[in-house]
């Protein structure tokens, strides 16, 4: 039988770039707010992960109404999609999709 990947872990957190906190619902990957993630989990959930860098979001991908986030490590250089919310703050989506647009 398989090992599942996914763990659903619900834990609200303060936002180590912009200091917002955010309350998880265990699918909670991002900051809401700046779009920052951490580097955490090997497998979703996991909490495994040995680097404990922030992620910058660096690019958005996708069209309406299926946007993922870029996450880049500024520690180590992983990189990860993550699903745009709709908790996310429309400002901050808006601004991103303009750094993407502007690196084509």
């Amino acid at each position: 039988m398989q090992e599942k990947k996914f763990r659903r872990t619900i834990e609200d957190f303060v936002c180590e770039e912009c200091g917002q906190l955010v309350k998880g619902d265990g699918y909670t990957n991002h900051c809401p707010h700046c779009l920052w993630s951490k580097h955490v989990d090997v497998n979703p959930g996991d909490r495994a992960a040995a680097c404990h860098g922030m992620m910058e979001p660096v690019r958005l991908e996708g069209a309406s109404p299926s946007y993922r986030i870029v996450h880049r490590c500024v520690k180590c250089g992983y990189e990860k999609r993550n699903d745009a919310s709709s908790s996310d703050v429309p400002s901050a989506l808006i601004e991103l999709a303009k750094k993407t647009a502007s690196m084509v």
